[in-house]
């Protein structure tokens, strides 16, 4: 399994990385992307952390690889395309935004915002407007089915647009502490609990290993 959003103690995860990495990896996991949350205060020292644990991790003998990355969190609309512009500059390799949610009082126009700046993924974003999901389709930008409790909320919503109109979706936990990591049955259930037929979650996994792939073939491997 493929999980490219979840959170260590380096924001608000209750897990050192490795304890982290190390329960996705008994759970299943191939692939797990490192994303905490991040603003101009402290992007530059989230991803040096992960980054340096991703390189001290090197031959572990663990079977599971490490992508490092941010979520963009609660930074105002109009920063959004600078935050990305300076993540992709430091070469962070994994940008998500924390999208509009609505269990949290996130900025109108982040969904837009993060899409127009080509951030990876937009994360939970709750009543996304049709234009914006046609937009993402254009742009080739992901939106987040998540199995994480009230951001769920939305998921039917996002996906029902999101086939509509041939956008991309990835699905992730979001996780934060040891419970909220992926079975494959929850995350199986959790798509087509969001109406989404299982001919269509070929297309999903298709998607998250390609994002993985690219990241891992011209970024961990350069």
């Amino acid at each position: 399994m493929i999980d490219l959003h979840t959170h260590t103690f380096f924001s608000d995860g209750v897990l050192s990385p490795a304890e982290h990495v190390r329960r996705a990896l008994i759970n299943g996991y191939t692939i797990i992307g490192i994303t905490d949350h991040a603003d101009f205060s402290n992007y530059e020292f989230i991803f040096e952390s992960i980054d340096k644990f991703i390189q001290d991790m090197h031959n572990c003998g663990w079977d599971i690889k490490i992508i490092s990355g941010i979520e963009i969190t609660h930074v105002p609309v109009k920063k959004i395309e600078s935050l990305v512009f300076k993540a992709r500059e430091l070469k962070i390799p994994l940008i998500v935004v924390h999208g509009e949610t609505i269990v949290e009082p996130v900025e109108k126009g982040t969904n837009r915002a993060g899409i127009e700046a080509k951030a990876d993924i937009i994360a939970h974003p709750g009543l996304i407007l049709e234009e914006d999901v046609k937009r993402a389709e254009e742009l080739g930008i992901s939106l987040e089915i998540t199995t994480r409790r009230g951001h769920s909320l939305t998921n039917g919503h996002v996906a029902k647009l999101a086939l509509k109109h041939g956008a991309k979706l990835v699905i992730n936990t979001d996780s934060h502490a040891p419970g909220d990591y992926f079975t494959p049955d929850l995350r199986e259930n959790v798509l087509l609990g969001a109406g989404i037929e299982k001919k269509e979650i070929n297309r999903i996994e298709t998607n998250m290993k390609n994002i993985a792939e690219n990241i891992l073939n011209n970024y961990l491997n350069k």
